[in-house]
């Protein structure tokens, strides 16, 4: 198989963009949940940071579509990379512990998002890149 069908990359962006929305909403929660200070601004800048990147899965096309998915995965794996610092020798000054809220949820949850977020991120470097403007969503054009 050289290429990769439509509907392959379709389903890859949505599933993609439901990761991020899992971890943007994660760290919002926990800001809203209480965690302040660096920490907490830290965790809104994610939040945004996920924000952006999910809108960029679901409306661009071609390279910049690329971008976005490489981007992504590397924003997930730079996420989850963080807590793990934290968990162990400390990030920042900030050092964590498994039982803190959704800490073992979050590691599930951006493991399983790394695995989606590379395959999507294959997908889109398999199909050839077209035009940049035309989105997901149909009739937007």
């Amino acid at each position: 198989m050289t290429g990769t069908t439509p509907r392959a990359l379709g389903v890859m962006r949505i599933l993609s963009a439901l990761v991020l929305l899992a971890v943007g909403g994660i760290h919002l929660f926990l800001v809203l949940d209480g965690v302040g200070g660096v920490l907490g601004v830290l965790f809104v800048l994610n939040a945004v940071a996920a924000l952006v990147l999910l809108i960029g899965m679901l409306m661009l096309r071609g390279r910049l579509l690329q971008l976005t998915t490489l981007l992504s995965l590397l924003f997930v794996i730079a996420t989850l990379a963080a807590l793990l610092l934290a968990l162990t020798v400390g990030l920042f000054g900030i050092t964590e512990v498994w039982t803190f809220t959704l800490v073992p949820q979050t590691v599930v949850v951006e493991a399983i998002g790394i695995v989606v977020l590379a395959i999507t991120t294959v997908v889109a470097f398999r199909r050839p890149a077209r035009s940049t403007s035309t989105p997901l969503v149909a009739g937007t054009r």
